[in-house]
């Protein structure tokens, strides 16, 4: 390489300047990288010959970075579902020809149209072939990080559950006409001096040893109560029914207040789930019933008389876990087994909103805390699941859901009266037709809780569209649970309501003479007769609401 004029040799920054020209990099001046500047860059930091501008690393927020994460995700899966998708129609369609295409059309079809009504729990503009793949493998995906989880050697920080106990059997029972034993608990006053015969079918996942949770038996007393609870076929020490309906489980009623000895009318009491029977007495049994008394009255949410607006605002209420119990009950009841063997027939103890799939409000959730509610509960689920069958409980499910037999709109109907002769069809032809109910007309109470989501409002402003003498109270402010147990004040409240002032259990020598006492009565003159058992809700109509 030749030396520069004036023989001075050249610095090797300067030789590689001559050799790679004007690079075309700039200091921030503008001026080009040349050997005059001996490879210093002023407001520029270099390392050896190469020069460069240092950059700021902005970081990205970790909230971007997680949901860029699942974004992609997301695309992957749905990308690896679309091919899926195609790599089996592709399959199909090239051996569409096969027997064995040919022979699992059919099934495939079937099943296909079964599942159908799990699109409806997709968004609207998801197309389901491209959806349902995706949905699949992130199950798939979280199942195996729930099992990678669970193996892990951590140290559990929940504590193990606590072992169901089951009390040795001690149920008074009576044998019903087909054989079956019927197991019953009596509370209050003895039968030969009760005023009152109260006859009480026990709701879903209970026993006869529910009855009115926290009811003081002197309460019983002061009216003249006898309470009777029973338990339903299959459920504590009662034998199973595997052909019941509505039907059965009120011919059941009937057969136990008569083996009991109760010849005169009988009350008869729903709560919750339980209500399904009571309204089964009304049907088949009106003319033994001297009233009902329904507490967060379940009907049937696919009642065929019941509106759209009232479908809609009964669902809304319920939890997806719920929902999706009723859909298996009415499309798939086999597979309820499997849920039920893994909460309350595993042998362990559980919370009743985990197990039953509620959404409770304040109220309730605070009256589950309390330790007299827990160890009645823990009673009642044991004596419940005693048989550790599972099919009971399928069929109670099952029976709230399907086709009851009859509608609420069935149970009080309005007809027209049919007369005798020639004046009454003059009459009829002349002037419009006179209509009568018929039906149960005795006395219908319904107290409702406004704040339950467990029976939503719109279930008791259904029963107050559909049976024209039902009486609802209103109950602003309580749950589901929160009126009905525990609660003193409330438990005085209904019996007033149904019974009027107490006036304790019957005498011996009052039921001597009662017949003459009632004579005289029915002899007084018209105005001067008076009740003992007049209440302030008297003056509550049918088909009205009471603020309670």
């Amino acid at each position: 390489m030749a030396a520069p004029a004036g023989g001075a040799a050249m610095t090797w920054h300067e030789e590689l300047a001559t050799l790679v020209g004007d690079t075309g990099i700039r200091y921030p001046n503008g001026d080009p990288i040349d050997s005059h500047h001996n490879g210093q860059l002023h407001g520029v930091k270099t390392e050896g010959f190469l020069a460069y501008e240092e950059e700021k690393i902005v970081e990205e927020p970790w909230m971007d970075q997680i949901k860029g994460f699942v974004e992609s995700t997301a695309e992957m899966m749905r990308e690896l579902g679309r091919g899926c998708w195609d790599i089996a129609k592709q399959s199909v369609q090239g051996v569409e020809e096969s027997e064995l295409v040919k022979k699992m059309r059919g099934p495939v079809s079937e099943a296909m149209e079964k599942l159908s009504f799990l699109n409806e729990y997709l968004p609207e503009d998801k197309e389901p072939a491209q959806a349902w793949p995706v949905v699949i493998s992130v199950f798939l995906i979280a199942l195996i990080v729930l099992n990678i989880g669970s193996s892990s050697n951590e140290a559990p920080t929940v504590e193990a559950p606590k072992k169901m106990y089951i009390a040795p059997p001690s149920a008074t029972r009576i044998q019903l006409p087909d054989g079956r034993h019927l197991a019953y608990l009596q509370q209050g006053v003895p039968l030969e001096l009760a005023r009152f015969n109260l006859i009480m079918p026990h709701s879903f996942l209970s026993s006869r040893l529910a009855g009115i949770p926290g009811m003081r038996p002197a309460l019983l007393e002061e009216f003249g109560v006898q309470l009777v609870t029973y338990d339903l076929p299959g459920f504590g020490e009662s034998d199973p029914h595997p052909d019941r309906n509505l039907n059965t489980s009120a011919l059941d009623m009937l057969h136990l207040a008569n083996s009991l000895g109760i010849n005169d009318k009988f009350w008869v009491v729903g709560y919750s789930g339980g209500a399904i029977h009571a309204w089964a007495a009304v049907r088949y049994i009106p003319d033994n019933l001297a009233g009902v008394a329904m507490f967060a009255s379940m009907v049937n949410p696919y009642d065929p008389s019941m509106n759209k607006e009232e479908r809609r605002k009964t669902w809304e209420k319920w939890t997806a876990g719920r929902k999706f119990m009723y859909t298996l009950a009415r499309k798939f009841p086999s597979l309820l087994s499997f849920f039920y063997r893994r909460s309350f027939l595993s042998g362990t103890q559980g919370q009743p909103e985990k197990w039953l799939s509620l959404s409770l409000v304040k109220k309730d959730i605070l009256l589950l805390e309390e330790p007299a509610f827990r160890e009645l509960w823990e009673k009642d689920v044991a004596e419940s699941v005693r048989q550790g069958d599972t099919e009971p409980f399928v069929k109670e499910a099952v029976i709230q859901v399907s086709d009851w037999g009859f509608t609420l709109s069935d149970l009080q109907v309005q007809k027209q009266k049919e007369g005798r002769g020639f004046l009454s069809l003059l009459k009829s032809l002349l002037s419009p037709s006179e209509k009568e109910w018929t039906g149960f007309l005795g006395p219908i109470h319904v107290w409702q809780g406004m704040d339950d989501t467990v029976v939503p409002p719109s279930m008791t402003e259904f029963v107050r569209r559909v049976v024209p003498g039902a009486t609802v109270h209103i109950l602003h402010g309580e749950g589901h649970f929160s009126y009905f147990c525990f609660c003193d004040k409330c438990h005085r409240q209904i019996f007033s309501t149904l019974f009027g002032i107490p006036q304790g259990p019957l005498a011996i020598e009052q039921e001597i003479d009662q017949p003459a006492a009632e004579f005289t009565q029915e002899t007084t003159i018209l105005g001067e007769i008076t009740s003992e058992e007049t209440t302030p809700e008297e003056t509550v109509t049918n088909n009205s609401t009471e603020q309670e």
